[in-house]
């Protein structure tokens, strides 16, 4: 019976997908900042302008919150079996986010593995590029998933 969901053995290495629009505001970010990472820049006016910023500006982990909303959108939208992440690899932001910015991802599936020790499970590795709206890529990741497998 097929359920809809996608699983561990639907996964093309190699599969490409391109999705997700964020519109970053100028409240979210200072909320953000105020809440996890309360430097100047990231809240004050006048104090981003006398860094190389020249304004407000999004903090990396609020700009990694904003993507993940956006692959867990995807994740979701797609129905994919999924179990979650150990982790990621090799985190870059490349560009400043600001408000007014939109955001959208892309990524691609590098690698897949089934697990030895847990047969149930598999995981993937993905490239993740985030974009504004100028097309100006300001974060890539790696990203790890786990994902069941079919009948398992």
């Amino acid at each position: 019976m097929d359920d809809g969901l996608v699983y561990f053995e639907d996964l093309e290495i190699g599969a490409k997908a391109a999705f997700g629009r964020y519109e970053v505001t100028r409240e979210e970010v200072i909320d953000f900042a105020s809440k996890y990472d309360p430097q100047p820049f990231h809240l004050d006016d006048a104090a981003a302008a006398a860094t190389h910023f020249g304004r407000l500006s999004a903090s990396g982990w609020h700009t990694c919150a904003m993507v993940m909303r956006m692959l867990v959108d995807n994740i979701t939208e797609r129905k994919q079996a999924g179990l979650g992440s150990p982790g990621l690899d090799e985190l870059r932001w490349h560009r400043p986010v600001f408000p007014g910015d939109v955001l959208r991802v892309e990524t691609e599936l590098t690698s897949k593995k089934q697990s030895q020790s847990r047969p149930e499970m598999g995981s993937f590795q993905s490239v993740v590029r985030v974009f504004n709206q100028d097309d100006v890529m300001v974060m890539s990741m790696k990203s790890i998933g786990l994902i069941r497998v079919r009948g398992a």
